[in-house]
């Protein structure tokens, strides 16, 4: 098996943990503020981040790295999670899915301006394609009800893209789990002092659906996912295995339909098909 058809695994078992975030996230911002949802998050995962890189014995970063480390976690420690669970107050996780589909234009065009290797013109054409069908959606579905959902969204996308980029980067120098690992570690003071200034005055008031749901967003939306992911682009090619992305909403909508009974319309629908072709299109020219 070669080093790209690796990639694409591993970055196709990043998407399916990835998959279940948004849904979980509109569960538990329902009892929890966003700002401590965001914090529990990354200290959970940082915790169990810091049991990896010891059990594995993984080597330090270097100096140079450091810069690198802080602008990961702001990218896909604090920036997504938080930007989401803020925008997931305004709309249901149905409408905030079909915005992750712009992910791998996010991340292709993130890596372009960090000096990757430049896809040709028919990989941005059906890149470009696939973002204009989720576009359309958000100005036909909604976007005068709640702009400022969607324009969180937009934002969580925007600073998403950007981490998976300089992650990816830097896991060929360091390791897929070991960029999110360092990342999580660079990030925890803050988040644990964040966390314990927007903690709950009641905790009795949190069911086991939230929790359930944190549990899945430290486990597997903020480490074991990016474990494959990085890794995955890394190998596979950062524009090229980012298009991947746009399959995870295919696998969001059915678990939002099956857990908090959200309905998916036609539309919905509609544009998953196209992003589908979009994303058969954009692997074919990604090289």
């Amino acid at each position: 098996m070669d080093k790209k058809t690796i990639g694409w695994i591993n970055g196709g078992l990043g998407i399916l943990a990835f998959s279940g975030s948004l849904p979980a996230t509109k569960v538990a911002v329902q009892v929890m503020s966003p700002l401590f949802l965001t914090s529990a998050r990354a200290v959970i995962a940082a915790m169990l981040a810091a049991v990896c890189l010891v059990v594995f014995r993984a080597a330090r970063p270097e100096k140079r790295d450091l810069v690198s480390l802080i602008l990961v976690a702001l990218g896909v420690v604090v920036g997504f999670p938080l930007l989401s669970a803020m925008a997931l107050q305004h709309i249901n996780s149905v409408h905030s899915i079909v915005f992750t589909g712009l992910l791998p234009i996010s991340t292709a065009v993130c890596a372009s301006l960090l000096g990757e290797k430049h896809p040709p013109r028919l990989f941005w054409l059906f890149s470009g394609l696939g973002g204009s069908c989720i576009v359309i959606y958000a100005l036909t579905q909604g976007f005068a009800v709640s702009p400022v959902g969607d324009l969180l969204m937009l934002a969580a996308i925007a600073v998403c893209g950007f981490g998976y980029a300089e992650g990816a980067r830097l896991s060929r120098r360091l390791g897929g789990w070991q960029v999110i690992c360092w990342a999580l570690l660079v990030a925890s003071p803050v988040m644990l002092v964040l966390g314990l200034m927007t903690q709950p005055a009641d905790f009795s008031v949190i069911g086991w659906p939230a929790w359930l749901s944190l549990g899945y967003v430290s486990l597997f939306s903020m480490l074991i996912g990016f474990m494959f992911w990085y890794r995955g682009l890394a190998m596979g090619g950062i524009a090229a295995v980012g298009q991947l992305q746009l399959l995870q909403p295919f696998l969001a909508l059915i678990l939002a339909a099956c857990l908090l009974k959200e309905p998916i319309g036609g539309a919905v629908v509609g544009v998953m098909i196209a992003i589908v072709a979009c994303v058969a299109g954009a692997k074919r020219f990604a090289s």
